[in-house]
């Protein structure tokens, strides 16, 4: 991997010109950070060099809600990390950045929401509006009270995050914004897919009674439909999981993946909908048992879906990329790493299909310290 000693929290995706972009955070000096990002072009066989996006000091760094990098049809490239923007440690808001060159000079960052001052804003996702305007969604805590407070990620009192998005200009100059679902879980990954019929977004919401199941709402360009579980699972937990669903998506077609607990035990679970998500099929489970952990990652790629997830394998963890048909059947698993991080160390493994393989990218720890890790797999 194009990655040094120390680096962690990378982001993989594959852009319209068929590269390879992979992004990652490394420590600078003894509080600061700097987001860089390579391009694996295909038909090449080495990362190029890579490129600085940004670098400062007072941003929030953690394992879960990570940077993100992404590419337009335009050949434009964004990215976004975590900054410090209040006087707790969960004050935090989104810098997002445009790049017209190819990531050899960056725009100054635009704040997402711009009024952030307060409450933490992130988990975010991106998605294509058209060739050239950026569609963003993140989970954001306007409606919180100062008194909710922010100690963990997984423990924010009793006001509910909310799911928001935005669509974002050539110049990184925010459009419109939207509320679409006024009661999320705290701190899940959202992950979005285009459709015949618009854009989907996922996420994990929540109820009064703290249920916290898998919903989805789409954009057809002008409006967002209002917020639908992708299955009621009834997934009763009091606090957040830190396991978000994941989609893509081929037309009308949309295949969802998440991670419940549902009956007890930690369990993969996944639908296809063939009508742009409107319905859903009964869910499948794909994994179940104490050794599932979740941190999905899925993709699609020559005719067949592919869910990446971490297990526990006795003190390790383990990486599985399993492939399966359009209907989660015929499953095909690969053992693809064992991890000698522990807990949360691991991160969130990155998956996408490129260059005619799936290529996934993980945080493991070397020496006591991590390390971006990366792996291409075909399956015979």
């Amino acid at each position: 991997m194009p990655s040094t000693a120390g680096a962690a929290q990378p982001d993989l995706v594959a852009t319209p010109d068929g590269s390879l972009l992979l992004s990652w955070v490394e420590p600078v000096g003894d509080s600061g950070h700097r987001l860089r990002f390579s391009r694996l072009v295909e038909g090449e066989a080495a990362w190029a060099a890579p490129r600085i996006i940004a670098e400062g000091s007072g941003w929030f760094v953690n394992w879960a809600d990570t940077p993100h990098v992404f590419a337009l049809p335009d050949g434009s490239l964004w990215a976004h990390w975590l900054r410090s923007t209040g006087p707790s440690r969960m004050d935090y808001g989104i810098d997002l950045v445009r790049s017209a060159d190819g990531g050899a000079t960056w725009s100054a960052p635009t704040l997402v929401p711009p009024t952030a001052k307060q409450g933490d804003n992130g988990f975010v996702t991106f998605w294509p509006q058209g060739r050239d305007r950026l569609g963003v969604a993140w989970l954001d805590s306007r409606q919180k009270s100062p008194g909710d407070g922010h100690a963990h990620h997984d423990d924010h009192g009793s006001g509910a995050m909310m799911l928001r998005a935005a669509l974002f200009d050539t110049e990184a100059t925010q459009q419109a914004e939207w509320a679409l679902d006024a009661s999320t879980c705290d701190c899940c990954t959202t992950a979005s897919a285009i459709t015949d019929r618009g854009t989907v977004v996922v996420y994990r919401g929540r109820t009064t009674g703290e249920v916290r199941d898998t919903r989805l709402v789409r954009f057809d360009g002008n409006a967002w439909t209002a917020p639908r579980d992708v299955h009621a699972d009834g997934w009763e937990i009091a606090g957040c999981p830190v396991n978000g669903p994941v989609v893509v998506a081929d037309g009308p077609r949309v295949w969802v993946a998440w991670y419940t607990e549902a009956e007890g035990l930690p369990e993969i679970r996944a639908a296809r909908s063939d009508d742009a998500g409107d319905t859903f099929t009964a869910p499948a489970t794909l994994a179940k048992g104490e050794q599932v952990l979740g941190r999905l990652g899925l993709a699609r790629g020559d005719g067949h879906l592919l869910v990446s997830w971490l297990e526990q394998a006795g003190d390790a963890q383990r990486l599985v990329l399993a492939r399966y048909d359009g209907e989660w059947k015929g499953a095909r698993r690969a053992e693809v790493a064992t991890l000698a991080a522990r807990g949360r160390a691991s991160g969130m493994p990155r998956l996408q299909w490129s260059h005619g393989a799936a290529w996934l990218a993980w945080t493991d720890v070397v020496d006591g310290a991590p390390q971006v890790r990366g792996a291409r797999v075909t399956f015979p």
